[in-house]
């Protein structure tokens, strides 16, 4: 068991004056097993009991260059000194927009924001302004952030409320959300051709988005299949609804000029966040100028306090220069890959049946015979063996969520000697497992 003698008491504290003792209800494990994290260094990670970890959380995706960067961080120190905001744009914002425009394929012009949030809830403002229509189509197992219009059939909803596949219901996460919202969203299986057509025609006219992860990452990073991107770039230019490219995971992650990039299709807006900044806090949404240009004074609403501010420029500056200079995502594709081949590899000899899902950037798996290209399909995972291999690792200073439906992330940081020992220690988590679960990983992969 991993030491626990210094989390627990600071987290008791934590309970008695933060909703939880946390900031994010994702950080809640319980209220005897929440961690409590000391620092992070490249790829590692240490809690204040001093276990070490093989980070592939990454804080849910933000460190693509590894934790405290120096690079990063002297640029964020140099930014200091000069002040962090100021009621006025700067220099580096232009510097910082310039970069993004000429890194992201179709990217004219855009805004800054600070999370991934309040990216993906302006686009959808700005959709609804450009088309002058309100509803919206997402998909199930997508997660845009924390506004309400988009809490609906996320990956925290149960797969079994979701209605039938023809006639899907969109399911609320949580209390506080308007009932009324619910009639602005249409909610629609991933990677479903004919699903998304029929409702296109349907109710086009009063459909102002789709608004896409074009790979899940809050469901193993699913890629989209082929052709289902551009099924969708094609129907939001027959019928005149603004395509959105929610990118905070997969932005500046999986090639530099996203999912854009990497998957050939190019949207009308992306919303970015995460890896920009690595790890500061820092977004941005943007497109085409002629739908960009709709924001301003007595058109469509953008302010805030700290959009743009000085020592967010400073990292994504940072980091967009390092992204440029050197061959981070390619090169770090192929350690993902050999991550992503060993896990399948060590997963067949055990007799395993299994998925491996997702870019060699944020890879994943699912336990299952069957090939899983949605949300409803990982009703089809094997969640306990996945959880139980995951525990395993955890407890043995490998850190991947210890839930399928969040892929690994890798970072710069991750080298050669990590992923070997990672796949070390993976190869042990699933020896481990099948001594202890013997009838769950038969080779028919039987649950009993």
């Amino acid at each position: 068991m991993l030491k626990r003698e210094k989390a627990q008491p600071i987290f008791e504290r934590a309970m008695k004056v933060m909703a939880k003792g946390v900031s994010s209800n994702f950080r809640y494990w319980g209220p005897t097993s929440t961690p409590v994290v000391a620092r992070g260094k490249g790829a590692k990670v240490w809690d204040v009991d001093g276990n070490e970890f093989i980070d592939y959380r990454l804080g849910w995706g933000p460190m693509i260059l590894g934790h405290a960067d120096e690079r990063v961080n002297a640029a964020v120190h140099a930014a200091i000194d000069h002040g962090a905001i100021f009621a006025a744009a700067t220099e580096m914002e232009v510097i910082v927009a310039e970069k993004i425009c000429a890194m992201v394929p179709g990217m004219e012009m855009l805004r800054f924001t600070n999370t991934g949030t309040e990216a993906t809830m302006h686009s959808l403002r700005v959709a609804r302004g450009y088309t002058g229509r309100e509803k919206f189509i997402k998909f199930e197992g997508q997660y845009h952030g924390m506004h309400d219009y988009v809490l609906f059939s996320t990956a925290s909803s149960s797969i079994h409320s979701l209605g039938a596949r023809r006639s899907p219901v969109a399911v609320q996460v949580g209390s506080g959300i308007p009932k009324g919202i619910r009639d602005y969203v249409i909610s629609l299986p991933f990677n479903d051709f004919e699903a998304v057509e029929r409702a296109v025609k349907e109710r086009y006219w009063e459909i102002a988005a789709i608004i896409v992860e074009p790979a899940l990452g809050n469901s193993a990073g699913i890629e989209a299949d082929p052709g289902f991107l551009a099924h969708l770039r094609k129907l939001c230019d027959e019928y005149g609804m603004v395509l959105i490219f929610d990118e905070v995971k997969t932005g500046f992650r999986i090639a530099n000029g996203g999912a854009r990039e990497a998957y050939g299709v190019i949207s009308d807006i992306s919303a970015y966040a995460k890896s920009l900044g690595n790890g500061y806090p820092v977004a941005a949404f943007g497109g085409k100028r002629e739908i960009m240009e709709l924001i301003g004074p007595g058109s469509v609403a953008h302010a805030g306090t700290y959009g743009g501010n000085a020592l967010s420029m400073a990292a994504a500056n940072a980091v967009l220069d390092i992204l440029a200079a050197s061959p981070v995502l390619a090169n770090l594709a192929k350690r993902g890959q050999r991550l992503k081949s060993g896990l399948s590899e060590i997963l067949s000899d055990a007799d395993i049946p299994h998925q491996m899902t997702g870019h060699p950037n944020m890879p994943g798996f699912l336990i299952t015979e069957e090939k899983i290209n949605d949300y409803r399909g990982m009703a089809r995972h094997n969640a306990e063996i996945y959880d139980a291999i995951l525990g395993y690792l955890y407890e043995h200073g490998v850190w991947a969520e210890i839930d399928a439906r969040e892929p690994w992330f890798l970072c710069e940081a991750h080298d050669e000697a990590l992923i070997d020992e990672t796949l070390n220690r993976f190869q042990d988590a699933v020896k481990a497992v099948k001594t202890s679960y013997p009838r769950h990983t038969d080779g028919a992969g039987n649950q009993a």
